[in-house]
């Protein structure tokens, strides 16, 4: 046997190959490189040859190459392993250094060795349970495809089984029947002819009182082996059966033995803890991965409520015992308890006498992982303040694992110590329902459920919030839930009596560990009206740079006050917006706060222009205000950039128009609701598209601005055509064109015709709409305006093939195209193509209408026109049916429905019927 020296470092092989080391596991990349660690840890501390290795690697045909390969293999492995003498070179081969007991099977064979040698029924259960926590899943999992390593797989999941055995006689013998039954019934499952598991299961299914079910089991045993093997079961297991029966004294239940204390510090479970099983199965799938879990989240969510209940839930899988520790990371009253003061209750918990109690920290430190060491032990360390509070709680041994909770993200856990991060969130709806049944019983709840859900979407579905709504239910039966509901009104409402349960104040001890600036940026972003912000926004916002905002968004985000839900934009939930606002209000002079959302409307406003310009760069015309200092808006480049923009930031802009006008810029008011209505329009949001126009309009009219009058009545006109209020509609554009003209707009008065031939053509009066677009014609022509030209020439196309005049139709829209390609107009060619494509189906030339048409919806793809895309496929069915191609007419139908019923557009209805239709046709 060669000399080892240790290293710290464990492979792991019963389960997936992996090593794991002091900063936690290593991932070992490549079957063969696994193959290699396997048969070196199966061999510690021995000589394996080299031709071995090459063996058990590559089968019978190892390559020419296969020497360099492990020689390769070796190198890295070494550097895994983190230790250049892991590895030596010894002839013939090589050895695994490592250290004794430095794979989890010499650790399970160690404590296997030790529960055969003891008498102590109790130390055996302790030996058996620690080397069974070993096992991670089949042993050598992700290794197959050797056959000396599929052997020793064979021969470690026999000495799981034989584990298993000792351990239920071991339990049975110290009356631990009831909580056997369990287990014992999955491994009669996974052995169904194994006649020691079924002794050992009806014998405790006896002692826990269940008799019928002992004798239940005995005979589903003896039909199985008399059906599949043709025999009986032995002479044993029919004497005990007999003795079942008869109730012999000589195998009722031991009287339990005493058991040596283990620590058990956790405090009760919440009786009322609801949902959270995607977070409950995360800390499932790493309970035998050892290491550190941080939970974390905003304040109030639940951190500690998830980690008591999993550890209560888990506890048997950590039979050396259950450490906890409040660390008042955030506590008001006290400050934060110190790592030497947690560790001192720790190793008293664990049984080291005073006078072995050492005063440096250190020396704490080094003792409480040496007593731990080689225990499978559970630490919750709750309320951390940061990873500076935490590492030297940390056990040192991989079968232990410490849950960390925080309202801090603690990233540098994460980062030197592997821990594996839990992200807490709100409740779901579902949820949150389910902890008003927990607290207030179902009958209550489903007595008012619109009020119940009220009242989680009042609480933010923060479960404190909840839980102090609850309270105040619970106590006042004679209240309906939709009275509690009512009284929400604001953070006062959500008080349980002291400052624990007082939102208010848990949010304030958050709020204590934030910097100055920080502190700051966190109350001006309650000013911000939208669901969530960008970066940008937030630094316009402030007044600063994207640089300088950078740490503090980290900060904040840290800190679980705000939250980053996608890549690179941020939201907090409505308490916390309170909260925030609440601050503002005392902190921030009202001048102060006018600014701060000035500059935040600046950076809307310029910036949904630059988008609007890059989508539409010959129709966006209208003046700026100039920016405000500190404002850096975002300059969208392209196209599909400045579609993005609109797409992500759409929510905000909608609540940024109603907050431009109660602040008094009524300006901004009307100048971004004219900036998102093409976006708005293309995407068929013509209600919001109204909406935001309406309060344009009246925020133009409060200030006397006839330009902003003109431009929100001709929006105005536009959103009531497409809802099919025509009469609205009509005299909306009309007032614009007479604002216009007074203002001498030109190409307002253009577009403003275009939109009255339109509407005209949607009241089916095509000659009107003719001479609306043939006034429209003229005014761009005076103005200089070449996409507006276009844009009308390809409205005096459509039109005339309206009226059935095709060819004149041809040739207006392709003098069109030309003029529109000329500019560069994508939108414009797109909606052209679909004009020819419908000239050319009503003059019976289908296939190139249908050309037409796939010209056209790739343009409105490019602009993300689904309204137009769907009319598009709308005709482009009707060719193909022309053609008799039913399938093709089918599927183009379909997809306009998709996009119609997306859009909750009225025209889906008769797309509907039409597919109805021609169903039945196919079914005749």
């Amino acid at each position: 046997m060669i000399s080892t020296a240790g290293t710290g470092v464990r492979v792991r092989l019963l389960g997936p190959v992996e090593v794991v080391v002091a900063d936690g596991p290593q991932l070992v990349n490549g079957v063969r490189r696994k193959a290699v660690l396997a048969t070196l840890a199966l061999q510690l501390g021995r000589v394996v040859s080299v031709d071995r290795l090459i063996d058990v690697v590559w089968g019978e045909a190892p390559p020419a190459t296969a020497t360099n390969t492990l020689q390769r293999h070796i190198s890295y492995l070494r550097g895994v392993l983190g230790e250049p003498g892991s590895i030596v070179v010894r002839p013939p081969g090589y050895v695994l250094n490592t250290g004794p007991e430095s794979t989890d099977v010499q650790a399970a064979e160690r404590l296997l060795e030790l529960a055969r040698r003891t008498a102590d029924r109790n130390e055996q259960v302790d030996h058996l349970t620690a080397a069974l926590a070993l096992w991670r899943g089949p042993p050598l999992a992700d290794v197959g495809g050797s056959a000396w390593l599929e052997e020793q797989a064979e021969h470690l999941t026999r000495l799981r089984l034989e584990a298993e055995r000792a351990l239920a006689d071991a339990r049975l013998s110290v009356g631990e029947h009831a909580r056997l039954v369990p287990g014992l019934e999955r491994l009669v499952r996974q052995h169904p002819f194994d006649e020691h598991l079924h002794a050992q299961l009806m014998l405790a299914l006896y002692r826990d009182g269940r008799q019928g079910e002992a004798v239940a089991t005995y005979r589903r045993l003896r039909d199985s082996l008399r059906e599949n093997l043709g025999i009986d079961p032995s002479l044993r297991l029919r004497d005990l059966e007999r003795a079942i029966l008869r109730q012999d004294t000589a195998i009722a239940a031991p009287a339990p033995a005493a058991r040596a204390q283990v620590a058990a510090q956790l405090p009760p479970c919440v009786p009322t803890f609801t949902g959270r099983d995607a977070e409950l199965a995360a800390l499932d799938a790493l309970v035998d991965r050892g290491g550190a879990v941080v939970v974390s989240g905003t304040a109030g969510v639940g951190k500690t409520a998830l980690a008591v209940h999993w550890a209560h839930r888990a506890a048997e899988r950590f039979p050396d015992g259950q450490l906890y520790v409040n660390l008042r990371g955030f506590d008001p009253a006290t400050t934060p308890t110190e790592p030497a003061r947690a560790l001192h209750g720790f190793l008293e918990a664990l049984g080291v006498p005073a006078a072995r109690m050492p005063s440096e920290p250190d020396l704490m430190v080094s003792l409480y992982r040496t007593t731990v060491a080689g225990k499978r032990l559970l630490v919750v360390l709750d309320n951390a303040r940061d990873a500076e509070q935490v590492r030297p709680l940390l056990p040192g041994s991989p079968d232990c694992l410490a849950i960390v909770t925080s309202r801090d993200q603690l990233i540098p856990l994460v980062v030197t110590e592997s821990a594996q991060p839990v992200p807490l969130d709100l409740l779901s709806p579902d949820e949150a329902r389910d902890m008003l049944v927990r607290r207030l019983g179902a009958r209550q709840v489903a007595a008012e459920p619109a009020a119940a859900d009220d009242i989680a979407d009042r609480c933010a579905r923060l479960p404190i919030a909840l839980a102090i709504v609850a309270a105040r239910a619970a106590s006042n039966r004679r209240f309906s839930l939709a009275a509690v509901a009512g009284e929400l009104g604001d953070l006062d409402a959500f008080r349980g009596g002291d400052e624990a349960t007082d939102v208010r104040a848990v949010f304030s001890w958050s709020c204590r560990t934030l910097s100055p600036a920080a502190t700051r940026l966190f109350r001006l972003l309650s000013l911000h009206p939208g669901p969530d912000v960008s970066a940008p926004a937030v630094a316009s916002l402030a007044g600063d740079t994207a640089q300088a905002i950078g740490p503090l968004l980290t900060e904040l985000t840290r800190a679980n006050l705000f939250t980053e839900h996608t890549y690179g934009r941020y939201a907090f939930h409505d308490l916390l917006r309170a909260y925030a606002a609440s601050l503002a209000d005392e902190a921030e002079p009202p001048a102060e706060r006018r600014a701060a959302v000035h500059r935040l409307l600046d950076h809307c406003l310029h910036t949904a222009y630059a988008a609007d310009l890059a989508l539409h760069p010959h129709f966006s015309a209208i003046s700026l205000p100039s920016l405000a200092g500190g404002v850096t808006p975002e300059s969208p480049k392209n196209r599909s950039a400045a579609t993005a923009w609109f797409a992500a930031e759409v929510p905000v802009l909608l609540a940024a128009v109603p907050l431009a006008a109660r602040f008094g810029f009524e300006g901004h008011a009307w100048r971004l609701a004219w900036a998102m209505g093409g976006f708005l329009h293309r995407q068929g949001h013509w209600q919001d598209w109204l909406g935001t126009q309406q309060i344009a309009l009246a925020a133009a009219s409060r200030i006397g601005d006839q330009a902003g009058q003109a431009h929100a009545h001709r929006s105005l006109g536009l959103a009531c055509s497409r809802l099919r209020r025509y009469e609205e509609a009509d005299d909306h554009l009309r007032r614009a064109l007479d604002l216009f003209t007074d203002v001498g707009d030109d190409a307002g008065q253009a577009h403003t015709c275009l939109n009255l031939g339109q509407l005209a053509e949607r009241r089916r009066d095509y000659h009107q709409a003719l001479d609306h677009s043939r006034r429209a014609l003229a005014l761009f022509g005076r103005a200089g305006n070449r996409a507006g030209q276009g844009y009308t020439l390809n409205a005096v196309g459509w039109q005339e093939a309206l009226l059935g005049n095709y060819q004149r139709a041809l040739e207006s829209c392709g003098e069109a195209l030309k003029m529109l390609q000329e500019v560069d107009d994508v939108q414009g060619q797109a909606d052209t193509w679909d004009s020819l494509g419908h000239a050319h189906h009503q003059l019976g030339d289908d296939r190139r209408a249908i050309a037409c048409y796939e010209h056209a919806l790739e343009l409105f793809r490019q602009v993300n026109d689904r309204y137009a895309e769907a009319s598009t496929y709308v005709n482009l069915g009707g060719s193909h049916r022309a053609l008799a191609d039913l399938g093709a007419t089918r599927a183009a139908w379909r997809r306009a429905l998709t996009i119609l019923d997306e859009l909750g557009d009225a025209d889906a209805d008769s797309i509907r019927a039409d597919l109805e239709q021609l169903d039945a046709m196919r079914l005749h």
